[in-house]
Formats: C-alpha cells, sequence, structure tokens
C-alpha cells in the first residue's frame, strides 16, 4: 500500500479524479451515524465556550461593554493595538478548537470503519500524540489567514478580505485528517492540503457549500438543530479525504493511537 506522502506524489504528478455524487452520498451515509454523538459533542462545547468568552468579557473587558458597541464593532475601527489583540485571540481561540475539529473527523472514520466511538470521542486529541501538530497546524493558518483577511478589511477591501478568509480555509481543510490519518508534520500537512485541493478545487469547494448549507438547515429546528447538523461538515472532510488518500494511508501506529 502506498504511503500518504508516496499518494501525495502521485497526485502531483498525475492528479486524481473524484466523483461529487459518490462522496456526497458517503458523507451523508457518515453523518447519520454520528449525527447525535457529535452533535451532544458540539453543543457542549458550544456551551464551554460560551462560558469562558462570557466570563472573559466581563473580567477583561467589563460589564461596560453594552449590545450597541458590539453591533458597531468593525475591523477596520480598531487600532492597530486592538487589532493585534484580535487576531491573537483568534489564533489562541482557534489552537483551543483545532483538537475538536479532529475529534470529530476522527469520529467519522470510527463510524465508517465501524469502530465504536461515543461522545468523548471528539475530545480525545486533547491528550493524543498528534496534539502537537493539529495546534501547529492551525496556528500556522489561523495566523495568516487572519492577518490577510482581517489587514484587507482594515484597509477598506471588506468583501476581498472575506473572499481570502475562506479560500485560504478551502484549500487547508484536509490539513487535520493529513495529520492524524496520514501521520505528516504540521507543514507537511497544509503543504498536501492545498495541493490536493488545487487539484480539484471547484469539485470540493461545491461539495463543502452543499455540506454548509445542509448544516444551516439545523436552524429551522427551534435553532438547536444547528448542532446536529454541523457534523455533516466533518462527514464531508473525512468522505472527501478517504475518497482522495484513502483509508490504507493510516499507519498501524496511527490506528493504535486511536484506541488508546
Amino acid at each position: 500500500m502506498p504511503t500518504t506522502k508516496e499518494t501525495l506524489d502521485n497526485i502531483r504528478a498525475n492528479g486524481y479524479d473524484i466523483d461529487f455524487g459518490t462522496v456526497f452520498n458517503n458523507a451523508f451515509e457518515n453523518y447519520k451515524k454520528i449525527a447525535l454523538n457529535a452533535g451532544l459533542a458540539v453543543l457542549l462545547m458550544s456551551i464551554l465556550v460560551c462560558v469562558g468568552i462570557g466570563l472573559l468579557v466581563v473580567s477583561v473587558i467589563g460589564v461596560a461593554i453594552s449590545t450597541e458597541s458590539l453591533a458597531q464593532f468593525k475591523v477596520e475601527n480598531l487600532s492597530i493595538l486592538w487589532l493585534v489583540a484580535y487576531i491573537f485571540c483568534a489564533i489562541i481561540f482557534g489552537a483551543l478548537m483545532s483538537p475538536i475539529n479532529a475529534g470529530l473527523i476522527k469520529m467519522a472514520h470510527f463510524a465508517s470503519v465501524g469502530e465504536e466511538f461515543s461522545v468523548g470521542t471528539a475530545f480525545d486529541y486533547y491528550r493524543n500524540e498528534y496534539f502537537k501538530e493539529i495546534v501547529m497546524a492551525t496556528v500556522v493558518i489561523t495566523f495568516f489567514s487572519s492577518v490577510l483577511s482581517i489587514g484587507l478589511q482594515w484597509v477598506g477591501f471588506q468583501w476581498l478580505g472575506i473572499i481570502m478568509s475562506i479560500s485560504i480555509s478551502i484549500l487547508t481543510f484536509l490539513t487535520i485528517p493529513l495529520i492524524i490519518f496520514g501521520n505528516l508534520k504540521a507543514m507537511e500537512a497544509i503543504e498536501g492540503s492545498i495541493l490536493v485541493v488545487s487539484k480539484q478545487f471547484l469539485i470540493l469547494f461545491a461539495l463543502i457549500i452543499v455540506a454548509a448549507i445542509f448544516s444551516c438547515l439545523g436552524f429551522f429546528g427551534f435553532c438547536i438543530g444547528i448542532f446536529f447538523t454541523i457534523p455533516i461538515i466533518y462527514a464531508m472532510y473525512y468522505a472527501i479525504y478517504s475518497a482522495v488518500i484513502g483509508n490504507q494511508t493510516t499507519t498501524p501506529e496511527t490506528v493504535s493511537s486511536f484506541t488508546e
């Protein structure tokens, strides 16, 4: 079986084919298996994040902050100092959340191969050997994405900044799967993700957009349904990774780490 690096080298040289319908069907079938557990994990993490942000706002910024000031918040109105603080907070938040993203993708993997998983699976990478690489990759991606997109918004190019942020997110969405399944280092995984996505950008972009639209349908379920539709995005990430790289790239060492 080819290693992940050999597969990426082959993609670099020859490209690859991917079928929209097959990948979407695989993602949707996998989503149905993880929806409840992954949804509960997302709900739990959202509650913890809201409590944490609330405490931070009260303790650091103060209770004097008003709804009106939040509504008027614009990147272009920030000073250099606040802009740096804003980017720093975005990096820290992304780094803290990245192991959850890895755990939800791992959950999709377990569902695909018929292994048992639970809500706790989503939190496995906070104590896993891949934690450092996951966080490092997220810090690098978030830094460049934030500096570029927020910088463009700060100088008045609002929509260009948003487009650049979305583009970077799309190009790097396979980074975490390449780390936890392909056993790549952070920078290797980022490079590999950009390579894979750039070869079939339009199809992969369409798949993620469809998954994102589906996830938004949860708002119609008294809003709380969004927590149980968001997991389709992670099921899609795994379905794409599996279709392009394949399950055979998961090394024995990686598999053993799943079951620790």
